[in-house]
């Protein structure tokens, strides 16, 4: 499983935004549990908060549900948000080591800025500027319900990935019974790999969001006067919260919102 050259991501995130509309991303990334018995000797470690044994894969997908990175092995009592603030990911991610692409113009963007590719994540993982996590459901107006709908079109592609390995391969679907965490380790990661192959050799690739969804041509009017958010520019030292921002008033924007959306979301 090699890591994607720049070429390669700007191709995912060419990918997620014909699928999924949603511009610059680049991955979802999500933990899962994988069932185990339990380890001798290891007391509470592994037993998570749904109730049983297990150690959590860490994975990034691209937006055809194939695996682009994967760690496993931590511990089933810890939570996704902080598994990753400790993963090599987000490492690789930090100190510029995964070869992502230079920020970029956001399609149809009447503004001049430029935007960070990015992943996107559930409530569990830290808001950053290479990471997008939807807005706290306590402080919700229209515009951010928008953005979380958005954001959620390509968040889900990790959840399907992790759903149709778990159909492939009945390991998963039951504790595996070993007692050496290494082969244990091997076994996730050979079943991740063996998931992009049978994907990639007899997998039916996502179509585009125009033959899913009952779409208009022309440009879609948004009935949302921003909600009184900021209009705001970003550039390369802008904060995450300000880029999360900046994708929210995008996503109302005529020629950057679905006609769907404003049915789903308001």
């Amino acid at each position: 499983m090699p890591i994607p050259t720049k070429q390669e991501w700007k191709q995912i995130a060419e990918r997620f935004y014909s699928v999924w509309n949603i511009p610059n991303c680049i991955g979802a990334v999500d933990g899962k549990h994988v069932r185990i018995e339990k380890l001798p000797n290891s007391g509470s470690t592994n037993f998570n908060y749904k109730g049983y044994h297990s150690i959590v894969l860490m994975a990034c997908c691209d937006a055809d549900g194939l695996f682009t990175m994967i760690e496993c092995g931590y511990a089933g009592r810890n939570s996704d948000g902080g598994i990753f603030r400790a993963s090599a990911i987000k490492y690789w991610l930090t100190h510029s080591g995964l070869d992502i692409p230079s920020p970029s113009r956001l399609p149809n963007d009447i503004n001049e800025s430029l935007c960070p590719f990015y992943l996107v994540g559930d409530e569990a993982f830290p808001l950053s500027t290479y990471l997008m996590r939807p807005y706290s459901k306590r402080i919700l107006d229209n515009t951010k319900r928008i953005f979380n709908y958005r954001l959620s079109r390509g968040r889900k592609t990790i959840e399907c990935a992790f759903g149709m390995m778990c159909e492939k391969f009945q390991v998963l679907n039951s504790p595996i019974r070993c007692r050496d965490v290494e082969k244990i380790n091997g076994i996730i990661k050979s079943v991740c790999v063996l998931h992009n192959f049978v994907r990639k050799r007899e997998g039916i690739q996502y179509r585009t969001s125009q033959h899913d969804e009952n779409v208009s041509d022309g440009v879609a009017v948004s009935p949302l006067q921003n909600d009184n958010m900021p209009n705001i520019e970003i550039n390369i030292r802008s904060s995450a919260n300000d880029i999360r921002n900046y994708l929210a008033n995008y996503f109302i924007t005529p020629h950057a919102s679905l006609p769907w959306q404003w049915k789903y979301c308001i």
